[in-house]
């Protein structure tokens, strides 16, 4: 049964499971007695699994062949763009009181973990039943990073693995030809059934850690899918409307960090011999900027001689350094919570909205194959060992590095290949700013916005700006484009490239 399965493509396969996952807030509805939202979702899985069901009886006839792995990155590709189509019918059918190219920007920023704050600033216009498939839907998408990260992206050298790879990316490893490779699709349920049941119980954790904080069981529930997918998705506006107080953004302090290496929860993408997330250079460079960053804020208190009266104010003094450690990590790891004691934060530094802080913190991102965006820490330290070793050369021009191996590996070709993916970026968040400038979008708003969906950091949108976008009233194209924006910051520019290669579709 599990190999005949496994001869689907991967897009179909997420496409049944989307069908059953809609039957959850139809029980939830149904509980609460709002049977018309009920009714919605459970039509919405019952014509979605007949329809799969057609598909696979149609295709059950053909020869049984292993879905490449090109065909699992369409297949990721896919799910990212059409898939939306059909999870944002019952969520459209539900609100009743939008247009459907809301409820579809809403679905795609929900799987690829982005969280745009699209009805956020009316959260009570949703009730929790759709609340509850906006949190299940970004939950999903974060399981499917992590496995796909992989199982998909990692034998083709993509989405940072090709930092470390002695592959060029796109391409499968060189010494793995020597030997047969893993069935794809088995590949795929491995990973699946090995990482599904940690992602499983450590959100399941974190709910029970939540609601012993005090949260109620639904806004508990809602932020550990969050949490764990970084999508950023509240039922209530954010974390610092909830009633877990600082408990609470304490356990999820400690969560969030799972998105900064991938070595706290795994050690398939190791970068050192040692394979302790203490050795690991991007949980370190993570640390480093949660620690910095923060104090830098809070120094600037003295510096810039703010409310020198109230220096002696020990208890606003610690609310100010824990939001701001809090609010850093959350950005850094591309969630975008807001911590209850970000204002006081704010207010001590004397920066008021320090939008281009969190803003850089985005763009840096969390680590390889976590639910994180942005343009991650390994190639940040990539570039880091590349430029140390320049400033050497300077100073003794006949020098020769002390590196060795792997970190050899990482400051030459890794080093290349990160800088080509900055510039890529680059252009891709030029380009994308100004199509929405076209479209009638400020400066600062495009930008924003360009940076918020390429990072998958939607709610940067409500904090980077004096005042929260109102994206519901922006235009059918711009819409579009954000959500293109979104694929393209979850999948990667060289992915995409990957893709559009015609060589690699000769076979």
């Amino acid at each position: 049964m599990q190999d005949r399965l496994l001869s689907f493509p991967l897009i179909l396969i997420l496409s049944g499971i989307s069908a059953l996952m809609m039957l959850l807030p139809a029980i939830d509805a149904l509980t609460r007695q709002d049977h018309s939202v009920a009714r919605v979702f459970f039509y919405a899985s019952v014509l979605g699994l007949a329809f799969v069901m057609i598909i696979g009886l149609a295709m059950s006839g053909r020869e049984r062949t292993d879905n490449s792995d090109f065909g699992n990155l369409l297949s990721l590709l896919l799910a990212y763009t059409l898939l939306p189509l059909y999870l944002a019918v019952p969520f459209y059918e539900g609100l009743e009181t939008t247009r459907f190219i809301n409820a579809y920007l809403e679905m795609v920023s929900a799987i690829t973990t982005t969280g745009l704050p699209i009805f956020d600033q009316d959260p009570g216009r949703l009730v929790d039943s759709l609340h509850l498939w906006r949190g299940l839907v970004g939950w999903m998408g974060g399981l499917l990073i992590w496995v796909s990260a992989s199982a998909v992206l990692a034998p083709l050298n993509l989405g940072g693995f090709e930092v470390t790879a002695s592959a060029e990316p796109g391409q499968g490893g060189i010494q793995m030809d020597r030997f047969e490779r893993a069935n794809s699709a088995k590949r795929l349920a491995q990973i699946t059934y090995a990482l599904g049941p940690l992602y499983v119980a450590l959100t399941a954790a974190l709910w029970f850690l939540l609601l012993l904080n005090g949260d109620r069981s639904f806004v508990a529930l809602i932020h550990a899918m969050s949490v764990m997918a970084t999508s950023g998705i509240s039922s209530v506006g954010g974390v610092q409307n909830g009633a877990s107080g600082f408990g609470g953004e304490a356990v999820m302090f400690l969560f969030l960090l799972f998105a900064l290496s991938r070595l706290t929860f795994s050690s398939d993408t190791a970068t050192m011999q040692k394979s302790s997330f203490l050795n690991d250079p991007e949980f370190r460079i993570g640390l480093l900027l949660v620690a910095i960053v923060p104090l830098l804020l809070f120094a600037r208190h003295w510096l810039a001689a703010f409310d020198v009266d109230e220096v002696e104010n020990v208890r606003q003094a610690a609310r100010a350094l824990w939001g701001g450690a809090f609010t850093v990590l959350s950005f850094l790891s591309t969630t975008g919570f807001e911590s209850a004691s970000w204002g006081t934060a704010r207010e001590w530094s004397g920066l008021g909205t320090p939008g281009l802080i969190l803003l850089g913190l985005s763009l840096v991102g969390g680590g390889v194959a976590t639910t994180a965006g942005g343009v991650k820490l390994l190639r940040v330290y990539a570039l880091y060992l590349n430029g140390r070793r320049e400033m050497e050369r300077l100073v003794h021009p006949s020098s020769v590095g002390r590196a060795r191996g792997q970190s050899r590996r990482i400051r030459r070709e890794g080093a290349f290949i990160a800088w080509i993916f900055f510039m890529l970026f680059a252009i891709s968040l030029a380009l994308i700013t100004v199509v929405l400038a076209a479209l009638g979008q400020d400066f600062e708003s495009a930008i924003v916005l360009s940076i918020a969906t390429l990072s998958t950091t939607g709610p940067l949108a409500s904090v980077a700006t004096e005042e929260p976008i109102a994206l519901l009233q922006l235009g059918t194209s711009a819409k579009l484009v954000l959500s293109a924006a979104m694929v393209l910051g979850r999948m990667e520019t060289l992915a995409i490239i990957a893709l559009l290669n015609p060589a690699i579709w000769r076979d």
